[in-house]
């Protein structure tokens, strides 16, 4: 699982992600999946977006706005707020279906997300919002006339296992693409360069560590950092934070939840 964002201030309950939905199969190319979710006080609040790879759609259900946020190497405070609603995670190929622009012009940004009748309808909506936001998304696939090069979109889903290629010139020989034109599919269709997107998924890996109760020498070791001191770098210069304090802000208010890529 993917932890998307974080209150920015402590909250007096927890944040809540209910309802995960990993995408159909045929789906998993430009979907990671759709969740609902609720701040500790259903009230729209400012969050704390962590580093991910992907983008994710956030429909706030009480009038607060939509927002596309995008893909990012370091943790950043949206200024829009969302408190009680429901998401979805898109692959790059996803974007580039939804909403007919590459991923990477999405990078490090969070942009308020226009469709005013989908979002009336699924606040209107009952227990079937997610269905109904599915039903949104697999149309815009279906009426999609632009694409990403699928090599792309299997190098980024690789990059993110735990069993990832050793370099970038390796995963590019595998997939029979030169490694120049890997890197310039992934600043166009990604935003951050395939070294940042493995770097941002074992973060990932380490942040649904912490969210435990794991020793940080093991999450170090169990997710590739060199040791402990390694990670707590890594979390510092991408979170704002050092893995102590990040475990404190997951246990007490973690927020919505995203599938993991799971292309093969």
């Amino acid at each position: 699982m993917l932890v998307h964002s974080l209150p920015a201030e402590p909250q007096p309950a927890p944040c809540a992600s209910a309802d995960v939905v990993r995408a159909g199969r045929h789906l998993s190319a430009y979907v990671l999946g759709y969740a609902t979710f609720r701040s500790g006080t259903g009230a729209a609040i400012h969050h704390r977006v962590l580093p991910v790879a992907g983008a994710a759609l956030v429909i706030d259900l009480d009038g607060h706005g939509a927002v596309l946020t995008g893909p990012r190497a370091r943790a950043a405070v949206a200024a829009q707020r969302w408190g009680r609603g429901v998401t979805a995670g898109l692959t790059p190929a996803g974007v580039r279906a939804v909403f007919g622009m590459p991923m990477g012009e999405l990078a490090g940004a969070t942009v308020p997300f226009e469709e005013a009748e989908l979002v009336e309808r699924l606040a209107a909506a009952g227990d079937d919002r997610l269905a109904i936001l599915d039903g949104w998304v697999r149309r815009k696939i279906r009426d999609a006339r632009q694409g990403v090069d699928p090599r792309i979109v299997m190098a980024w889903a690789r990059l993110q296992r735990p069993d990832a290629e050793p370099g970038v010139g390796v995963l590019a020989a595998r997939l029979g693409i030169r490694r120049r034109l890997l890197e310039q599919g992934f600043r166009q269709h990604v935003g951050i360069a395939p070294g940042a997107v493995a770097r941002i998924a074992r973060l990932q890996r380490a942040i649904g560590m912490l969210a435990g109760r794991v020793a940080l020498a093991r999450v170090a070791a169990d997710c590739g950092y060199a040791d402990q001191p390694h990670l707590t770098r890594d979390v510092r210069a991408m979170c704002g934070c050092t893995p102590g304090e990040l475990r404190r802000h997951l246990h007490l208010a973690q927020s919505f939840k995203t599938p993991s890529p799971g292309l093969a």
